[in-house]
Formats: C-alpha cells, sequence, structure tokens
C-alpha cells in the first residue's frame, strides 16, 4: 500500500504518547482480560507468525495455510467449513441470541523474494504463469493470521461477555482481488449466517506500533486490473514499412493515455493507471504481430472510475485506428470496488479503541483521502454489510527513529525489506478486533 501522508505523522508519535491516558468508555476488566490473555498466548500466536512466514502460499493455493488455520480453529470449538471460495475457510461459533460478526484475514503471499535477513524469511518458491516465483509474505497477511487466531482465542475465553455468532473467515487471493467474490460465490452469505457486521484489519509499515489508524467513509481505493492486447503485422526488423508494429501502438498508448488523468480527471480527485507490464517480441530484428500491456487503475469513486475505464478504451482504440491495426482486446482481469467504512459502525467502535490505544488513535474524517492500496474486502460492504477495516501499527518507535537518523524511509507493504514487529503488531490487531466484537456483541456500552 502506498504510504498515505499522515503516516509521516504517525512516525514522529512517541511511545509515551502511545501510552497515554485512556478513555473511559471500555470497562477496565475487559481490557486487563484481553491483555492478560495476550500475555499467555502470545508466544504461540509469534511461533505461528513464523511458521507461516517461512512457508507462504500464493492465492489459490494456501492448502497448508488453510489446513493449519482450520485446525487451529477447530481445537477452539469452531465448525469449521474447508475449501469455500477454493481454499477459503469459514469457523462459526455460536453463543446464543445476539448480533452475527464476521472478523476476516487473509491468507495469501505475493511472487516476489524476501530479502529481510531474518532468520526465519522465506525461501520458497511456486509456480505462477507457468515460470517458477519466489513467494513472501511481504504484505503482512502472515502477521495478520496471528492476530485473527489471537482474536478468536480472547473471544471464546471471555464468551461469557458477549452473546451472539462469530463467523471467522480466512480468506484467499486477496493480493489478486479474487478470494472476496469466490467465497461470496460459494454461499459466504447463504450456507453459512449472514453477518450483521464485518470487522478487518492490515498492518501497516511506517506506522508506529501501539497506533491505529480509523478512517471513516472510503479507506482505500477501487481496483480494476487489464490486459490490452494491440495486434499488427509482423515482418523483418528492416522493413519496418511491411509491418503494423504493435509495440509502436503500445508505446503511444503508455504515453497518451496519462492524459486522461491529466487532462480529463478533475485535478483534485484521486486517479491513478499506471502500466505495470509491457510484453512483445523475442528479436531485435523482428516486428512481432502482437503486445500485450497489463494495467493497474485506482480510483476513490464510482464516477473517476468510469471516467478512467472510458479513458482506456477509447485510448486504446485510437491507436489502433491511427495505426490501421484490429481493434485491440481489452479484458479486466479482476478488480474491486473501495473499501467502505461505514461510519455509524466507527462511531460505535471508536471509544473502546481508543480506550486500548489512548492517543495512537488517530482518527481521519469522511472528508480526507484515503489510502491508494486496494482491497476485496470491499465486497462484503458492497452486499450491504456495514464493515470496519483498521490499521494497524507495525514499526517500533526506536524502528522508526533508526530509520529517520539513517534518512531512509521504512519499508512498507510489498517491499522485499518488509518485516513489521510482529508480536506488538499481533498483540495491537487482536486487541482491536476482541475489542470490536465485544462492542457489538455485549460488553461494551457507549457513554
Amino acid at each position: 500500500m502506498k504510504r498515505h501522508p499522515l503516516l509521516a505523522t504517525l512516525a514522529l508519535l512517541s511511545s509515551s504518547t502511545l501510552l497515554a491516558p485512556a478513555a473511559r468508555s471500555a470497562p477496565v476488566e475487559d481490557k486487563a482480560a484481553i491483555n492478560a490473555l495476550l500475555d499467555k498466548n502470545i508466544a504461540g500466536l509469534e511461533a505461528l507468525y513464523r511458521d507461516l512466514h517461512q512457508h507462504p502460499e500464493l492465492g489459490f493455493q494456501e492448502q497448508r495455510t488453510a489446513k493449519i488455520l482450520a485446525t487451529k480453529m477447530r481445537a477452539l470449538g469452531f465448525d469449521v467449513t474447508e475449501k469455500v471460495g477454493g481454499t477459503g475457510i469459514v469457523a462459526i461459533y455460536r453463543n446464543g441470541a445476539g448480533p452475527v460478526t464476521l472478523v476476516r484475514t487473509d491468507m495469501d503471499a505475493l511472487p516476489m523474494e524476501e530479502k529481510t535477513g531474518l532468520p526465519f524469511a522465506s525461501k520458497a518458491q511456486a509456480v505462477l504463469d507457468g515460470k517458477q516465483s519466489f513467494v513472501a509474505h511481504s504484505c503482512g497477511h502472515d502477521t495478520h493470521m496471528a492476530w485473527w487466531v489471537g482474536t478468536a482465542q480472547v473471544l471464546l475465553s471471555m464468551k461469557d461477555r458477549w452473546k451472539g455468532t462469530l463467523v471467522f473467515i480466512a480468506q484467499p487471493a486477496e493480493e489478486v482481488l479474487g478470494g472476496a467474490t469466490a467465497m461470496l460465490k460459494d454461499g459466504l452469505l447463504t450456507r453459512f449466517p449472514k453477518p450483521d457486521y464485518a470487522l478487518a484489519a492490515h498492518v501497516g509499515g511506517g506506522m508506529p506500533t501501539g497506533s491505529i489508524v480509523l478512517k471513516e467513509g472510503t479507506i482505500l481505493s477501487a481496483s480494476d486490473a487489464l490486459e490490452i492486447v494491440f495486434r499488427g503485422k509482423g515482418a523483418h526488423g528492416s522493413a519496418p514499412s511491411s509491418s503494423i508494429d504493435p509495440i509502436v501502438m503500445g508505446a503511444h498508448f503508455v504515453s497518451d493515455v496519462q492524459s486522461v488523468v491529466s487532462r480529463q480527471k478533475e485535478a483534485a480527485t484521486f486517479g491513478v493507471i499506471t502500466v505495470g507490464a509491457f510484453q512483445a517480441g523475442s528479436v531485435g530484428n523482428i516486428i512481432p504481430d502482437e503486445a500485450r500491456l497489463r494495467l493497474s487503475l485506482r480510483s476513490f469513486t464510482p464516477e473517476v472510475r468510469g471516467l478512467l475505464m472510458n479513458g482506456v478504451e477509447k485510448t486504446a482504440q485510437a491507436v489502433s485506428i491511427m495505426a490501421g491495426a484490429p481493434a485491440p482486446t481489452i479484458t479486466r482481469i479482476n478488480g474491486s470496488a473501495a473499501t467502505y467504512n461505514d461510519p455509524a459502525l466507527l462511531t460505535r467502535l471508536t471509544p473502546a479503541l481508543k480506550s486500548a490505544f489512548g492517543q495512537g488513535v488517530v482518527a481521519i474524517p469522511a472528508s480526507a483521502p484515503g489510502f491508494s492500496g486496494s482491497e476485496d474486502f470491499s465486497e462484503l460492504a458492497a452486499h450491504g454489510i456495514p464493515s470496519a477495516y483498521l490499521m494497524i501499527g507495525g514499526d517500533t518507535p526506536e524502528k522508526l527513529a533508526e530509520y529517520k537518523a539513517k534518512g531512509v524511509a521504512p519499508p512498507t507493504n510489498h517491499s522485499p525489506l518488509f518485516a513489521p514487529a510482529a508480536a506488538p503488531a499481533i498483540r495491537s490487531g487482536a486487541t482491536a478486533l476482541a475489542l470490536s466484537v465485544l462492542t457489538l456483541n455485549g460488553s461494551q456500552k457507549q457513554q
């Protein structure tokens, strides 16, 4: 995820600030109970994190990961269904009459090489698109899975303080924005209790541990992944007049499509068109007959999302017409809507979270821009479920001070150097999610 400007302020917060006096709305006994349970369980949760970190799996390949999580949840007493939407799992725990609250973790890793130098760094490889690739948890999903299990442990140990049904889901393929849709198509909202609320959290590089960002409204951008194939006419490299050169067509497109952002989109609104892959040809003296481009579009509003899509299509068509080539093939590979935090839900959760995190809670109003990264957790809100997506600090204040002294930016998510402080991040994530469930399912009362 791209670093939000607010994170620069968060990085300057001192550890003493993050331990500021708590608000009064959450019962002291709940916070004390959560802390005591995490003290007891944190070593096991960190061991789980390290195991998952060393054995990452790509989207829809999370067989080992899902089996571990399913085993953990069954041992706690959840009713577990595996292979939902491919490799996803759904774990249900019923505790009397009350709201149905969904808590989600993502499971998949990234096709990249880890360069953290950690003693438990990933050396794993997997096949992706027919090629061997390194695999690493460079987005923090290993941390998420550990605090997801930790949240379940806490809530079952405190089940006398809440009522209702827990729906804990472990979702595959978040990185390719396909896992949530796959689980929904496989009956997530029909085969299992339909949630009244949905919760998720993400660890953030460059944010101090003990901090939590609560953003009303749109917190993450919509994403659309496209593939465009320009088809021309191949020829010898010495006779370009005999060709219709798809490389030239693609090059014109890469340049021209940016005018959609710079000239058609209103300047104050967020929108990005990135051409991240351009594949054509094999050697220098052959003009190929095809060029294949892959794009990533990001936006916060439906209006800008439509503008970008329309602009890409028109630009690609115009480039082909200019070259006298056939119409290009434009395929939407995947995508998701913007991730939206329900303001009324955040209003309920904020007092309890402030009680635990004090001034480490940073509340961003709906009018402020969100993060430019994307998530398919948004699919639950798109199905009418009030949702809250929390950002959890992952770097210790001491580590951030070290980066600042060296004059370098902290590694953020998707960096090969990304390595959050696992134990404090797991503790924060489990605390935030457990308090949120307690707020929604019974023991937390607003004042």
